[in-house]
């Protein structure tokens, strides 16, 4: 990854866009979505898990709240935010795991961004991963299943730019691709 991308000139682009990053957890989305809000001018970035609803309305698998699922986010006040950001005229980026599951977002959606990540390497970052405690085996092998199930990129975006998580991203093929 380049060195100090947050102390370079920030990039002034032709028009407002709203992009979108999906990918599995620990594939680099919320990474590269504060990259790009640092480094767009008028920018601003929504990370989709911060967009909840009530958590006791959000069902639980084996007692645990389960976050990896469309009823753990708050899709009417997500597309609010969203629709809000456009308005404003800055550009919009919004991150998550269920980034494209929801057709009234997804038709918001100017340019996408999708992350893959191999389950192997998935599933090492995730058990390094302590930002809510050690999450057991049983609920890593949840995560991936729902990535699987709510996670994928649908067909109609047929442009979007695929990038491989296990790599370092290329900023300039990157920023090539928001501004073709």
């Amino acid at each position: 990854m380049q060195k100090n991308i947050f102390q370079q000139p920030k990039i002034h682009l032709k028009k407002p866009l709203c992009i979108g990053i999906g990918g599995i957890s620990r594939s680099g989305k919320t990474f590269l979505a504060d990259i790009l809000g640092n480094s767009i001018a008028h920018s601003m970035v929504i990370h989709q898990d911060k967009i909840i609803p009530e958590e006791v309305n959000i069902p639980k698998i084996n007692h645990h709240t389960d976050w990896e699922r469309p009823e753990a986010i708050d899709w009417a006040k997500l597309q609010q935010l969203m629709e809000t950001g456009i308005n404003s005229g800055k550009t919009l980026i919004m991150e998550g795991l269920m980034a494209f599951s929801n057709p009234g977002i997804n038709q918001l959606f100017s340019k996408t961004i999708f992350i893959t990540l191999g389950k192997q390497e998935f599933v090492h970052r995730k058990k390094r991963d302590f930002r809510w405690g050690a999450e057991p085996d049983w609920y890593i092998e949840h995560i991936w299943n729902s990535y699987l199930k709510y996670g994928q990129l649908p067909p109609e975006f047929s442009e979007t730019l695929i990038l491989n998580g296990e790599a370092d991203f290329n900023l300039e093929h990157i920023f090539n691709f928001l501004t073709e």
